[in-house]
């Protein structure tokens, strides 16, 4: 997405892919080091880095503080300056993707980097009441205590019993690396969803999760991970350049790019 909308705009634009399974045991200090050295502007940050990485910047923006995640560091000037438009490629796509969703009350499974996006999206986009799942109990609590400071209107709580409160939930949001072709599956019980439940997806590598398929065949409305990653580059693209991209054809060729793909999800990438 990012070389073809360069080359539209006239850059000699170069994106690579930094995967991490290709370098295990490298600090993630000497990989931003590495991409300094090599003259890139920029990197995209993916998971699981997206909290490790602030340690080794210089600055944050707004955005990028309050969630404490990262996932976009501009290199500028000798210093390190990090973004997060997670959080708005995902409200952009939820805007335009379940225009008209009941944000009464939402559960979100997940409580990590992506997780502190999607939940400050929903809220930013009007969600009353947000109740969080985590594997880590803590972790969900202190996300929980982050946005409830943020938003302090909403009702934000971390979860204890998902079933139920899922049974009582207008919506979900699936924010885990499940469903990706590491980490294949379901995120929770197939019998918990529910036809009064929109289902919303950060997973783009495969664009039809499990969780999606099942979840439509449940009867939900669906959105899948697809637009925030269209959206979240689209913002990224402007930090790197200063040029504002054209949003219609970077999701014309994200189409192109997923017509009939199964790819794993990048672990990061580079810019300049």
């Amino acid at each position: 997405m990012h070389v073809a909308e360069g080359r539209a705009n006239g850059l000699a634009y170069t994106y690579d892919l930094l995967d991490l399974d290709h370098h295990k045991g490298v600090p993630l200090a000497d990989l931003i080091a590495d991409a300094e050295a090599r003259g890139f502007g920029g990197l995209n940050i993916t998971h699981p880095c997206k909290q490790e990485v602030i340690q080794h910047l210089d600055s944050l923006s707004p955005e990028a503080e309050a969630l404490g995640a990262v996932n976009t560091v501009v290199l500028q000037d000798g210093k390190r300056h990090g973004n997060n438009t997670d959080w708005w490629g995902f409200a952009e796509s939820f805007r335009r993707g379940l225009p008209d969703a009941d944000l009464t009350s939402v559960v979100q499974l997940g409580a990590g980097g992506a997780g502190a996006a999607t939940a400050f999206a929903i809220l930013r986009s009007g969600a009353r009441s947000l109740t969080i799942f985590d594997p880590d109990q803590n972790r969900a609590a202190n996300l929980a205590e982050t946005m409830g400071r943020h938003f302090p209107d909403a009702t934000v709580e971390a979860g204890e019993n998902l079933e139920q409160t899922i049974a009582g939930a207008t919506g979900l949001i699936h924010a885990t690396p499940t469903g990706m072709e590491k980490y294949p599956g379901l995120p929770l019980p197939a019998e918990f969803l529910h036809p009064h439940l929109w289902v919303a997806e950060i997973v783009y590598f495969p664009l039809n999760t499990e969780l999606l398929v099942t979840a439509r065949h449940r009867g939900c409305r669906t959105l899948d991970g697809g637009g925030m990653a269209v959206f979240q580059a689209v913002k990224a693209f402007e930090l790197f350049t200063g040029i504002v991209p054209d949003a219609g054809r970077v999701q014309r060729h994200f189409a192109e790019l997923t017509q009939g793909a199964q790819q794993p999800a990048a672990a990061g990438g580079i810019a300049s």
